[in-house]
């Protein structure tokens, strides 16, 4: 990967980290999405399945929702999704489902993840799709923001009270 390519990447993922960030202040998990089309955001968010009363609230659901809505496609082509946590199988599926071009994820999800459980040739054979895969783009920083929102959260502070809110 070249080195404005690499740049690049790490832009927009701060971005995401923006969206995640925004989430865990809202009590949420803190995971954020970013979706690029030639250099333009086409929808961002953070995960809100708590604050929609909806289990399909991930970041990557909702930007894929806003994204489609905003070109009037659900078909998202050569678009780049970024995203702070390795996608669950949901939204692994709703990538391929979209025919997003590009994943760059930060940190890994050994527990949900769907990307590192399964070899590139797998992916192709579940999916009539081919996804382009980048994953550890600004890992450290997604990883500390999810470990200080659960390590706040079992300690009985709120998210939203004084104390509760990880820093930077």
């Amino acid at each position: 990967m070249a080195g404005t390519d690499a740049a690049r990447d790490e832009a927009w993922m701060d971005q995401a980290l923006d969206w995640a960030e925004q989430a865990g202040q809202a009590g949420e998990v803190p995971v954020g999405a970013v979706l690029v089309r030639d250099g333009a955001c086409l929808a961002g968010a953070g995960n809100a399945p708590i604050g929609r009363t909806d289990p399909t609230a991930h970041a990557e659901i909702i930007v894929l929702r806003e994204a489609a809505d905003r070109t009037g496609n659900y078909r998202l082509g050569g678009t780049t999704l970024y995203v702070t946590l390795e996608p669950c199988v949901m939204c692994l599926g709703a990538l391929m489902l979209a025919r997003i071009g590009r994943l760059v994820y930060a940190a890994a999800d050994p527990r949900f993840g769907a990307i590192e459980r399964l070899s590139p040739g797998q992916l192709g054979w579940i999916f009539n799709h081919h996804l382009e895969i980048t994953g550890g783009v600004r890992a450290e920083p997604a990883g500390r923001l999810l470990q200080e929102f659960f390590a706040i959260r079992r300690s009985g502070r709120s998210m939203l009270e004084p104390g509760g809110k990880p820093e930077k």
